[in-house]
């Protein structure tokens, strides 16, 4: 019984972690904007990879709110909202379809955010040899707005990480549930 009270509440933690995880992701990258002395203005909405990011972290966080409240009922009542295996069907494909989206994600902003700044500081480095003044500004406007990018990521990995763990605890807890250890 303890194992199962254990299993319950690290479920809990881990989705409230996913949560709070995914959120700060979503205000991070909503936040992450760059406006140069010119006037010109970019977004993370202007780098499809972040809009990814974005829409994965939204997706985590939707589905953590539609899991918390099974989660909390499981923790303080010791069973499902529930009965029948359901739910432990639905946590564990549920589980394992958003952890692979999350880490596609994580994918995408690490990726995008490398290869921008691979190609940018080639770039910049001809700017200078060539002489251009502005050069050293908009480098380090650009390099403040894909570290913001690649923040909201390392945020969303987290969520990813966690959502891997509730996978796993999801295919223990669907194990234990059909075999009847769990009722």
């Amino acid at each position: 019984m303890a194992f199962h009270i254990k299993t319950a509440v690290s479920t809990l933690l881990l989705r409230i972690l996913t949560l709070l995880s995914s959120i700060a992701c979503i205000v991070v990258l909503g936040t992450d904007q760059v406006k140069f002395s010119d006037g010109f203005k970019t977004t993370f909405k202007d780098v499809i990879a972040y809009r990814y990011v974005l829409s994965t972290a939204v997706v985590g966080v939707t589905y953590t709110l539609v899991q918390l409240p099974f989660a909390l009922y499981y923790v303080f009542k010791q069973k499902r909202l529930i009965r029948g295996e359901l739910l432990p069907e639905f946590d564990f494909y549920g589980d394992k379809v958003v952890s692979l989206f999350l880490g596609t994600g994580v994918g995408a902003g690490f990726a995008v955010t490398f290869e921008f700044k691979d190609f940018l500081k080639d770039l910049f480095k001809t700017l200078a040899d060539l002489g251009v003044a502005e050069a050293r500004e908009f480098k380090s406007k650009l390099d403040k707005f894909l570290d913001r990018g690649n923040i909201a990521t390392g945020l969303l990995f987290v969520a990813f990480i966690c959502m891997v763990l509730l996978s796993v605890l999801s295919s223990i807890n669907k194990r234990t549930t059909t075999t009847g250890i769990f009722g």
